[in-house]
């Protein structure tokens, strides 16, 4: 058995949802991808997928077994990349991840100026709120904001960012101007779960910071419905600066509150930091970090 073959299978059909799905996309006979998940789960002694007629599911061994594959042919794969050369010219497939407005107001623009200087280079941007891991899902940089867990990951701090509470003029003319955070017990708010504001929101820092329990009147799961929905005078919102600076400066949401903000946020650009660090993953953090610290609207 050629055990490094069977794994890039076994973690292809996990990826690709069925032993069919996987063997089209590898182009090879689907017997032979059953086959080869078969003899790796033997030499194992131990079963890695739950078979059923309509999915596959890891079993317990299966999920941690899958991380050790996508990390082996991953040491492997920047091996055979440092012996081509990519570390001698940046270039390959790079993938970077980002929150979904974050990414599509300052991560689109740097990528863009980032593919027009470096050709050789292709650029996989996953714009998602939730939290990519890196290992897992073969991804090189992801910018993360809010405070970040240990770990063996490395990052590079690009800048802060508030969190900030927004109304519509019309709301607060017919509702009130909430003078304090404890005020907004008589608000209608609107949360979403992303910034973990469902049912209460905290303000200030240290010993003077001070959680408020919140009336959520509506409850979404994205930044950009609830911005909508305060635009159109449902409530109170709690968003990320940059996520509402276009609407603040159209007039369409009024920012409250503002002496009571809890501590900025920072954000961050992360990666593997595996060493040597592929080329295109140094290019990228090189061009994109002091764009970054300098992009006003993140600050705002």
């Amino acid at each position: 058995m050629n055990r490094l073959e069977s794994m890039s299978v076994f973690v292809a059909v996990v990826d690709a949802g069925s032993l069919s799905a996987a063997a089209r996309q590898l182009d090879m006979p689907l017997a032979t991808v059953s086959r080869k998940v078969a003899e790796l789960e033997a030499h194992l002694k131990s079963r890695l997928l739950h078979r059923t007629t309509r999915q596959l599911s890891l079993t317990d061994v299966g999920a941690s077994y899958l991380a050790a594959c996508r990390r082996i042919l991953e040491e492997i794969g920047e091996a055979e990349r440092a012996a081509t050369g990519e570390y001698a010219v940046p270039r390959g497939e790079l993938t970077v991840t980002a929150p979904i407005v974050f990414g599509r107001l300052h991560i689109v623009p740097v990528v863009a100026a980032f593919l027009a200087q470096y050709p050789e280079i292709s650029v996989n941007l996953m714009l998602t709120d939730r939290v990519v891991h890196l290992m897992e899902e073969q991804c090189d940089v992801a910018v993360r904001i809010g405070d970040l867990p240990d770990s063996s990951l490395k990052a590079v701090q690009v800048g802060k960012v508030r969190r900030v509470v927004c109304a519509s003029p019309q709301y607060l003319q017919t509702h009130g101007m909430p003078a304090t955070p404890q005020a907004l017990r008589d608000h209608s708010c609107i949360t979403f779960d992303v910034l973990s504001s469902v049912g209460a929101w905290v303000f200030g820092a240290g010993k003077a910071q001070q959680t408020v329990p919140v009336h959520s009147r509506l409850s979404v799961n994205t930044a950009e419905a609830a911005i909508t929905a305060a635009t159109l005078g449902v409530g109170v919102i709690r968003v990320l600066s940059y996520q509402v600076a276009e609407a603040v400066r159209k007039g369409d949401l009024q920012v409250v509150l503002q002496p009571f903000e809890s501590t900025a946020l920072p954000i961050s650009l992360v990666h593997k930091g595996q060493a040597p660090l592929p080329l295109k993953v140094r290019a990228f953090l090189d061009f994109v970090t002091p764009r970054l610290r300098t992009g006003d609207a993140i600050l705002s």
